[in-house]
């Protein structure tokens, strides 16, 4: 009976150190595990709550309560114009629609710049600058950069047409001109993709009134094309005029020659010879 006792009483001696190492253990994991976090929390500083959109939104979108969602944000890097709780996007009982006025992607921060005020439309003339104007610009350019237009987008407008001696030119009229909106058909993945890729109709730029009336004058003569400026060259001035000269693609330059100018002689008789003398020509109304 003693032997039995005295093996039982092993038995939950041995059982208890056990429990006691697991439980030192287990502490000890978690103590580590809380360190650690505690260690992150305090290289990630103070978390908010910010509002962002919930999937890609374009130009002219409307933006409704069902479109955003909450997110934690790192306080210490909360972009300027950021809609928090405490600066809500849809204020209580506020009923006037926001609309898009920068593409975003989904889980983007929505800011003040991105999004009209309640009410306010996307129209043009809240992105004109004092002394700009919007000019539409008509194209077709399915090869050149224009299926990728966004607004904001800066590009290049060349002109190709035909020059008063009869050779095609290809010609930079304009450099680093802001794209404020795009035309385009409702595209057919734009839905799946979220990007609309469609080919536009049209274009509208922000242009001074001296560019206005050279872009007049270029799209009535020629067709206009485009190209994307790279975003570190916005700010660099490009070449004020710009030719391409055709005759290395093989068009031979069309030299136009003056008319021949007319001469009128008359018949002098000195004698024996007959001379021609030269004389002013008459206008065809003096001889009839």
């Amino acid at each position: 009976m003693r032997t039995v006792f005295l093996g039982v009483l092993a038995l939950g001696i041995a059982l208890a150190g056990f429990a006691v190492y697991m439980a030192q253990n287990f502490i000890g994991q978690t103590q580590a595990q809380l360190e650690k976090e505690q260690a992150m929390r305090q290289r990630i500083g103070a978390l908010v709550e910010v509002y962002v959109v919930n999937k890609p939104v374009n130009y002219g979108d409307t933006i409704t309560p069902d479109d955003v969602q909450l997110v934690y944000w790192q306080k210490n890097a909360l972009p300027e114009g950021a809609f928090t709780p405490e600066a809500p996007l849809f204020a209580e009982g506020e009923k006037a629609p926001r609309y898009v006025l920068r593409q975003m992607e989904q889980f983007e921060p929505i800011l003040a710049t991105k999004v009209t005020a309640p009410g306010e439309t996307t129209g043009l003339t809240s992105m004109l600058k004092p002394g700009q104007r919007a000019f539409t610009i008509q194209f077709d350019d399915a090869s050149g950069a224009s299926r990728m237009l966004q607004p904001t987008n800066r590009v290049d407008i060349y002109w190709t047409g035909t020059a008063p001696n009869g050779q095609q030119k290809t010609m930079l009229i304009e450099s680093s001109v802001e794209v404020i909106a795009v035309d385009r058909p409702p595209a057919k993945d734009q839905k799946a993709t979220g990007l609309d890729n469609s080919l536009p109709k049209a274009m509208t730029v922000a242009a001074s009134q001296e560019q206005v009336a050279r872009l007049a004058q270029a799209q009535a003569s020629g067709d206009l094309s485009v190209s994307l400026v790279a975003k570190d060259d916005q700010n660099t001035a490009g070449p004020a005029s710009l030719e391409v000269d055709t005759t290395i693609f093989g068009a031979e330059e069309v030299v136009v020659e003056a008319p021949e100018q007319k001469r009128c002689f008359r018949k002098v008789r000195k004698g024996t010879e007959v001379l021609e003398e030269e004389i002013p020509c008459l206008a065809e109304s003096d001889t009839n």
